[in-house]
């Protein structure tokens, strides 16, 4: 692995205007990086890392980086580009533990972080890294969000969560898990008890639904409550799958891992709405898929389907009368996720769009002052580093907003 690094690192061409940091949503100083970690300045090089991105660790490992980092290398045109992802992976993974986070001496001033996904992870290590007291309330009981119970063990290891847990730990980062605001305490509760300021980043945890007859059934799963704990189901031999984003490659190759013979994907349109390697992992690992099927009705036997017929450039001309009917003896689906209602619910003036989402301005400001978010449950599912760098802005106005009602 090391020796793999460093010829990836020494094809580096250090490029004056490197493509690549500008295809990084959070803008990594890649060419910077891979110069320090060269001249051997491994730590010196972590540092940078996790300076600009907390959640580098992490990313290096899920991000979609065909179509961001390595998708923008220059190299990349005539041949391979430089695998970027490894030589972060390699240098985060091996400073992380041993990395000390320089903090500024306490402020006296609270903050409380709802939901410990990477957008909430990212607000507690900058705020704290300013001098802030920092508490993160999450509904489950291990940190993580979304990296803890909606991405597989085989794609993020959830030893990486347990380290981010005690790095929080170590700067005095005060974690209570299994704490859902909006039921017992409310948002009105942190602010009586003297936090200055509150964000909220609690992820997209409502399967959307089909709205189809049968969704109820006792065969019938969603992804993201399956991926929470694939070891509680039960599905079979046979399992379908309605939906092929990354969400669904996930639950393919988790259920293939737990002992599914056949599984199959389904899809209105031609192709696959994945990343091209994360479609082709599913394939790799031996999921199927069918395109141009358009789910009607799930029965106690499986799905039915009417097949949508395309012209040759890709365009819907109409549909099939004939249904057919599938035979499996599960169906999970995976068409994405919206947040859950509890905090507008119980939160005077903290108002939300009509799918759910809050409504915040360009940088992250609720409609109630002092109340921050970030992350899904702002721009709906995306990607980790998205949420990173949206957070990154967010933080510096938290810290403004607190630092403005001590002047006033």
């Amino acid at each position: 692995m090391a020796v793999h690094v460093i010829d990836e690192a020494n094809r580096c061409l250090n490029c004056k205007k490197p493509l690549c940091r500008q295809g990084c949503p959070v803008h990594t100083p890649i060419p910077q990086m891979i110069a320090a970690f060269k001249e051997g300045g491994l730590n010196k090089a972590g540092e940078m890392l996790f300076e600009n991105n907390p959640m580098s660790l992490v990313c290096s490992l899920v991000c979609d980086h065909e179509k961001q980092c390595e998708g923008h290398c220059i190299l990349g045109r005539k041949g391979q580009p430089v695998h970027i992802s490894s030589i972060e992976n390699y240098i985060s993974d091996t400073i992380f533990n041993k990395m000390n986070v320089e903090c500024k001496p306490k402020n006296g001033k609270k903050v409380a972080v709802i939901g410990a996904g990477p957008a909430g992870i990212t607000i507690a290590f900058l705020l704290t890294k300013e001098g802030y007291s920092v508490t993160i309330f999450d509904a489950k009981d291990k940190v993580g969000g979304v990296l803890q119970y909606g991405i597989p063990e085989f794609r993020l290891p959830k030893t990486i969560l347990e380290r981010y847990k005690k790095k929080l730990l170590e700067i005095g980062v005060k974690i209570r898990p299994n704490t859902a605001i909006g039921t017992a305490l409310e948002i009105k509760d942190l602010i009586r008890d003297g936090y200055q300021s509150i964000f909220i980043g609690t992820g997209v945890w409502r399967p959307k639904t089909l709205g189809v007859k049968g969704e109820s059934l006792g065969n019938v799963h969603y992804a993201i409550d399956y991926l929470a704990n694939p070891d509680a189901y039960d599905l079979g031999d046979t399992v379908a799958i309605i939906g092929v984003g990354n969400s669904a490659m996930d639950v393919a190759r988790t259920v293939i891992r737990h002992g599914a013979r056949k599984v199959t994907l389904y899809a209105r349109g031609l192709s696959s709405n994945a990343s091209e390697h994360e479609t082709a992992y599913a394939k790799l690992d031996g999921a199927d898929f069918q395109f141009g099927k358009q789910i009607v009705e799930i029965t106690d036997d499986g799905p039915v389907f009417e097949t949508i017929r395309y012209d040759g450039e890709g365009k819907q001309i109409g549909v099939d009368e004939e249904r057919e009917q599938v035979f499996a003896d599960s169906t999970i689906i995976s068409i994405s996720q919206g947040p859950k209602s509890k905090l507008v619910n119980t939160t005077k003036g903290l108002l939300a769009s009509q799918n759910g989402l809050l409504m915040t301005d360009e940088k992250g400001q609720t409609t109630i002052p002092g109340i921050f978010a970030s992350g899904d449950v702002v721009l709906g599912a995306r990607t980790v580093v998205e949420a990173v760098a949206y957070s990154k802005t967010v933080a510096l106005a938290m810290d403004e907003y607190m630092k403005s009602k001590e002047e006033s």
